[in-house]
Protein backbone atom coordinates (compact mmCIF):
# COMPACT_ATOMS: atom_id res chain seq x y z
CA UNK A 1 0.00 0.00 0.00
CA UNK A 2 1.48 3.93 -1.06
CA UNK A 3 2.00 5.74 2.12
CA UNK A 4 -0.92 8.64 2.20
CA UNK A 5 1.11 12.00 1.97
CA UNK A 6 -0.94 15.08 3.61
CA UNK A 7 -0.43 18.22 1.97
CA UNK A 8 -1.54 21.73 3.75
CA UNK A 9 -2.84 23.94 1.42
CA UNK A 10 -2.18 27.02 -0.14
CA UNK A 11 -5.18 29.67 0.15
CA UNK A 12 -6.17 32.50 -2.57
CA UNK A 13 -7.42 35.27 -1.19
CA UNK A 14 -8.07 37.14 -4.28
CA UNK A 15 -10.14 34.26 -5.14
CA UNK A 16 -11.02 32.71 -1.37
CA UNK A 17 -10.02 29.37 -2.50
CA UNK A 18 -7.97 27.08 -1.32
CA UNK A 19 -5.31 25.68 -3.57
CA UNK A 20 -2.41 23.60 -4.33
CA UNK A 21 0.63 23.96 -7.01
CA UNK A 22 0.12 20.21 -9.24
CA UNK A 23 3.54 19.59 -8.60
CA UNK A 24 3.29 18.87 -4.93
CA UNK A 25 1.10 15.76 -6.34
CA UNK A 26 2.85 15.36 -9.48
CA UNK A 27 6.59 14.63 -7.22
CA UNK A 28 4.90 12.66 -4.17
CA UNK A 29 3.14 10.56 -7.02
CA UNK A 30 6.74 10.60 -8.71
CA UNK A 31 7.95 9.29 -5.50
CA UNK A 32 5.51 6.53 -4.64
CA UNK A 33 3.09 8.13 -2.58
CA UNK A 34 -0.36 8.98 -2.49
CA UNK A 35 -1.24 12.32 -2.13
CA UNK A 36 -4.06 14.27 -0.51
CA UNK A 37 -4.72 17.97 0.71
CA UNK A 38 -5.29 18.05 4.41
CA UNK A 39 -9.05 20.24 5.31
CA UNK A 40 -9.09 24.10 5.57
CA UNK A 41 -10.12 24.47 8.97
CA UNK A 42 -9.45 24.89 12.76
CA UNK A 43 -11.21 22.49 13.93
CA UNK A 44 -8.78 20.36 16.31
CA UNK A 45 -10.52 17.18 16.16
CA UNK A 46 -11.16 16.89 12.67
CA UNK A 47 -6.69 18.06 12.07
CA UNK A 48 -5.42 15.50 14.26
CA UNK A 49 -7.80 12.79 12.89
CA UNK A 50 -6.14 14.05 8.94
CA UNK A 51 -2.61 13.36 10.69
CA UNK A 52 -3.83 10.06 12.25
CA UNK A 53 -4.95 9.09 8.45
CA UNK A 54 -1.58 9.98 7.01
CA UNK A 55 2.20 8.67 6.91
CA UNK A 56 3.44 11.87 6.36
CA UNK A 57 2.98 15.80 6.33
CA UNK A 58 4.08 18.12 3.54
CA UNK A 59 4.24 22.11 4.54
CA UNK A 60 3.92 23.91 1.25
CA UNK A 61 4.17 27.42 0.78
CA UNK A 62 2.32 30.46 0.56
CA UNK A 63 1.64 33.70 2.72
CA UNK A 64 4.32 34.84 5.01
CA UNK A 65 4.44 33.42 8.77
CA UNK A 66 2.99 35.02 11.68
CA UNK A 67 5.92 37.24 13.00
CA UNK A 68 4.03 36.55 16.46
CA UNK A 69 4.56 32.80 16.27
CA UNK A 70 8.46 33.53 17.05
CA UNK A 71 7.86 36.00 19.50
CA UNK A 72 8.15 39.02 17.24
CA UNK A 73 6.08 42.19 15.95
CA UNK A 74 5.40 42.95 12.56
CA UNK A 75 8.43 44.44 10.40
CA UNK A 76 6.70 46.67 7.63
CA UNK A 77 3.81 46.14 5.28
CA UNK A 78 5.87 44.02 3.33
CA UNK A 79 4.75 40.76 5.26
CA UNK A 80 1.33 39.75 4.34
CA UNK A 81 0.51 36.89 6.94
CA UNK A 82 -2.62 34.52 6.64
CA UNK A 83 -3.48 33.14 10.12
CA UNK A 84 -5.78 30.91 9.45
CA UNK A 85 -2.94 28.96 7.43
CA UNK A 86 -0.80 29.44 10.78
CA UNK A 87 -2.98 28.15 13.33
CA UNK A 88 -4.16 25.32 11.30
CA UNK A 89 -0.83 24.14 10.34
CA UNK A 90 0.70 24.92 14.03
CA UNK A 91 -2.07 22.12 14.97
CA UNK A 92 -0.98 19.81 11.99
CA UNK A 93 2.72 20.44 13.06
CA UNK A 94 2.40 19.78 16.79
CA UNK A 95 0.34 16.74 16.20
CA UNK A 96 2.85 15.12 13.88
CA UNK A 97 5.89 15.35 15.78
CA UNK A 98 3.84 14.23 18.72
CA UNK A 99 2.83 10.99 16.55
CA UNK A 100 6.36 11.24 15.19
CA UNK A 101 5.43 11.30 11.23
CA UNK A 102 7.87 11.91 8.34
CA UNK A 103 7.51 15.80 7.83
CA UNK A 104 8.53 17.88 5.11
CA UNK A 105 7.95 21.68 4.20
CA UNK A 106 9.06 23.73 1.21
CA UNK A 107 10.02 27.18 0.90
CA UNK A 108 6.96 29.10 3.45
CA UNK A 109 6.71 25.37 4.70
CA UNK A 110 10.41 25.34 6.09
CA UNK A 111 9.95 28.83 7.14
CA UNK A 112 7.03 27.81 9.41
CA UNK A 113 8.39 24.61 10.72
CA UNK A 114 11.75 26.55 12.29
CA UNK A 115 9.05 28.95 13.32
CA UNK A 116 7.13 26.51 15.04
CA UNK A 117 10.07 24.20 16.46
CA UNK A 118 11.75 27.27 18.28
CA UNK A 119 13.56 28.94 15.18
CA UNK A 120 13.21 32.30 13.97
CA UNK A 121 12.70 34.06 10.72
CA UNK A 122 14.09 36.83 8.42
CA UNK A 123 10.85 38.81 8.15
CA UNK A 124 11.91 40.85 5.35
CA UNK A 125 14.60 40.19 3.55
CA UNK A 126 15.03 43.24 1.18
CA UNK A 127 15.60 45.08 4.65
CA UNK A 128 17.35 43.04 6.85
CA UNK A 129 19.15 40.52 4.63
CA UNK A 130 20.02 42.65 1.46
CA UNK A 131 22.46 40.71 -1.39
CA UNK A 132 22.66 40.48 -4.97
CA UNK A 133 21.21 36.93 -4.78
CA UNK A 134 18.15 36.24 -6.29
CA UNK A 135 15.88 35.00 -4.31
CA UNK A 136 12.61 36.12 -6.08
CA UNK A 137 13.19 34.54 -9.34
CA UNK A 138 10.33 35.22 -11.97
CA UNK A 139 9.02 32.49 -14.32
CA UNK A 140 10.08 30.13 -14.80
CA UNK A 141 10.06 28.72 -11.66
CA UNK A 142 11.87 25.35 -12.90
CA UNK A 143 15.01 27.16 -13.75
CA UNK A 144 17.93 27.51 -11.25
CA UNK A 145 18.85 31.09 -10.04
CA UNK A 146 21.28 30.51 -7.78
CA UNK A 147 23.93 28.06 -5.87
CA UNK A 148 24.00 26.57 -2.70
CA UNK A 149 26.45 24.97 -0.90
CA UNK A 150 25.34 21.55 1.03
CA UNK A 151 27.12 20.32 4.18
CA UNK A 152 28.93 17.89 4.75
CA UNK A 153 28.14 15.15 7.08
CA UNK A 154 24.15 15.70 6.48
CA UNK A 155 21.81 13.47 5.41
CA UNK A 156 21.08 15.96 1.82
CA UNK A 157 24.86 15.82 1.58
CA UNK A 158 24.69 11.84 1.50
CA UNK A 159 21.27 11.62 -0.59
CA UNK A 160 22.70 14.22 -3.48
CA UNK A 161 26.10 13.32 -3.56
CA UNK A 162 27.05 16.81 -4.68
CA UNK A 163 28.68 19.79 -3.10
CA UNK A 164 27.34 22.91 -4.82
CA UNK A 165 23.73 22.88 -6.14
CA UNK A 166 22.11 24.84 -8.40
CA UNK A 167 18.20 25.77 -6.97
CA UNK A 168 15.16 27.72 -8.13
CA UNK A 169 14.47 30.02 -5.93
CA UNK A 170 11.12 32.98 -5.28
CA UNK A 171 10.58 33.64 -1.41
CA UNK A 172 10.15 36.97 0.69
CA UNK A 173 11.41 35.40 4.32
CA UNK A 174 14.13 33.15 5.17
CA UNK A 175 15.10 31.28 8.28
CA UNK A 176 17.30 32.79 10.42
CA UNK A 177 18.26 31.32 14.14
CA UNK A 178 17.10 27.63 13.57
CA UNK A 179 15.21 25.75 16.28
CA UNK A 180 16.99 23.89 18.92
CA UNK A 181 16.73 20.68 17.85
CA UNK A 182 17.41 21.66 13.97
CA UNK A 183 20.72 21.54 11.68
CA UNK A 184 21.29 23.35 8.24
CA UNK A 185 21.83 21.07 5.38
CA UNK A 186 22.94 23.88 3.24
CA UNK A 187 23.59 27.35 2.54
CA UNK A 188 23.14 29.91 0.16
CA UNK A 189 25.74 32.06 -1.56
CA UNK A 190 24.72 34.63 0.67
CA UNK A 191 24.33 33.16 3.72
CA UNK A 192 20.88 32.03 4.26
CA UNK A 193 20.56 28.64 5.04
CA UNK A 194 18.74 26.82 2.91
CA UNK A 195 17.86 23.68 4.04
CA UNK A 196 17.63 21.98 7.43
CA UNK A 197 16.67 18.28 9.17
CA UNK A 198 15.83 17.71 12.65
CA UNK A 199 18.54 16.15 14.75
CA UNK A 200 16.38 14.17 16.91
CA UNK A 201 13.37 12.23 14.33
CA UNK A 202 13.30 10.24 11.84
CA UNK A 203 12.29 12.50 8.91
CA UNK A 204 12.10 16.21 9.75
CA UNK A 205 13.03 17.96 6.36
CA UNK A 206 12.45 21.86 5.20
CA UNK A 207 14.05 23.09 2.06
CA UNK A 208 14.06 26.80 1.14
CA UNK A 209 13.74 26.15 -2.95
CA UNK A 210 11.12 24.44 -4.72
CA UNK A 211 11.49 20.81 -5.91
CA UNK A 212 7.65 20.80 -6.55
CA UNK A 213 8.72 23.10 -9.71
CA UNK A 214 11.62 21.28 -11.00
CA UNK A 215 11.35 17.63 -10.14
CA UNK A 216 11.10 16.63 -13.58
CA UNK A 217 14.00 18.06 -14.29
CA UNK A 218 16.18 17.83 -11.34
CA UNK A 219 17.50 14.32 -10.16
CA UNK A 220 18.05 15.70 -6.57
CA UNK A 221 14.46 17.14 -6.50
CA UNK A 222 13.31 13.35 -7.55
CA UNK A 223 15.49 12.11 -5.07
CA UNK A 224 14.17 14.44 -1.92
CA UNK A 225 10.51 13.69 -2.83
CA UNK A 226 11.71 9.60 -2.79
CA UNK A 227 13.53 10.13 0.35
CA UNK A 228 10.17 12.09 2.05
CA UNK A 229 7.91 9.29 0.76
CA UNK A 230 10.46 6.69 1.69
CA UNK A 231 10.39 7.63 5.21
CA UNK A 232 6.66 7.49 5.66
CA UNK A 233 6.74 3.97 4.75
Amino acid sequence: MKPVIGITPMFDTDNNMVWLHPGYFGGVVEAGGDPVMTPWTLDKETLIECVNKCDGILFSAGHDVLPELYGEKQLNDSVITLRMKDEMEKIVLDEALKQNKAIFGICRGEQFMNAGMGGTLYQDLATQHPSDTNHRQKPPYDEPVHKVTILKDTPLYELAGVEVLPVNSTHHQAVKDLGPTLKAMAISEDDLIEAFYDTTRKFVWGVQWHPEYDYEKSEVSRKIFKKFVDACK
